[in-house]
Formats: structure tokens, sequence, C-alpha cells
């Protein structure tokens, strides 16, 4: 979780410098950069957020998938008991 925070520090970052701009911003050009820079720092730290998220419940999902596919075993091997 620390990992995670230390790489999605510097886009929060700038998402705040970016947010701060564009309203002390008077020039049109300026604003329109600021607010790509502030979209593409939010979706990268969506981004890692989805991906540390994932990475997290890998474990259980797959010991979920093998605890699903033995008692699919199971039951086969009593189906072709009967």
């Amino acid at each position: 979780m620390i990992v995670h925070f230390l790489y999605s520090l510097p886009f929060m970052i700038g998402v705040v410098f970016s947010g701060i701009k564009f309203f002390y911003t008077g020039r049109t050009q300026f604003q329109i950069m600021y607010a790509a820079i502030f979209i593409c720092c939010v979706q990268v730290c969506i981004f890692s957020k989805i991906k540390y998220w994932q990475m997290l419940h890998k474990i259980n999902v797959s010991r979920e998938i093998k605890r699903l596919e033995l008692r699919i075993a199971e039951l086969s091997e009593t189906l072709k008991g009967k």
C-alpha cells in the first residue's frame, strides 16, 4: 500500500497543481493545457488504484477458482459412481 501511495503521489500533486493553475490562468490556451494535465493525472491515479486492487485480490480469486475446480471434480466422481 505504501508503494502504491508513493507511486501515485507525484500524480496527486500534479492534480492539485493543475487544478489551482487552471483557475489562476487567464488565457484559454493555458486553461485547456491545465485541464488536460488534470485529466491525465486523475486517469493515472485511477489506473494505479485499479491495478493495485487487482494485485490484492488475485490470490483470493485464484484460491476460489481452485476450490471450485476441486468441487466440480468431486461432483463428477460422485456422478460417475452412480
